[in-house]
This record gives C-alpha cells, structure tokens and sequence, in this order.
C-alpha cells in the first residue's frame, strides 16, 4: 500500500513538472510570436497614431481655411461686379502664360 501511495506522489511530481514546461513553452512561444510580429509590423512602414491625428488636423485646418478664403474671393468678385457694372464687363480676362519649351 505504501509503494503505490509513492508511485501516485512520483507521478503527480512528474505531472507538475510536464505542466510547468508546458506553460512555460507557451509563454516562449508567445514571446516568439510576439517579436516576430513587430519585426513584421516594423517593415511595413506604419505610422502612429499620434502622426496620423496630427495630419488628419492640419487637413481639416487647410480645408476651413481653403473655403474661408474661396467666401471671402467670392464675396470680393460680387463687390466688384457691382461696383464696375460694365466696365468690368468690357476689361479683357487675363491670359494664361505661354508655356516654354520645357
């Protein structure tokens, strides 16, 4: 009765141990995957969040100012219709320049 009661207490240690390498093979194997991942991610040329929130604000920055700006040409044109009347009318619209050869 004694020799089994040892053999389960040897075999239960056996198990602990089978268990601990198991875990511990996990916990490399998750590692491994884990650098491998950012070796990936790393040549694929990302960028952060942080750059991206930065440059989707200097876009929508220009935009406002782009449409502020075609308000403010639009409301100057309408003054100058108004204020010229037909000598506006009668001036010659300004000729795009000739392209060199180059």
């Amino acid at each position: 009765m004694q020799s089994e009661k040892r053999i389960f207490d040897d075999l239960a240690k056996v198990l602990n141990g089978v268990a601990g390498t198991v875990a511990g093979m996990g916990r490399e194997a998750e590692a491994s995957m884990r650098e491998r991942a950012r070796e990936w991610a790393g040549g694929l040329d990302l960028v952060s969040r942080e750059e991206f929130d930065a440059v989707k604000t200097l876009a929508a920055n220009a935009r406002a100012e782009a449409d502020a700006l075609a308000k403010r040409v639009a409301a100057l044109e309408a003054a100058l219709q108004t204020k010229g009347g037909a000598a506006a009318a009668k001036t010659k619209p300004a000729t795009k320049p000739a392209k060199g050869p180059y």
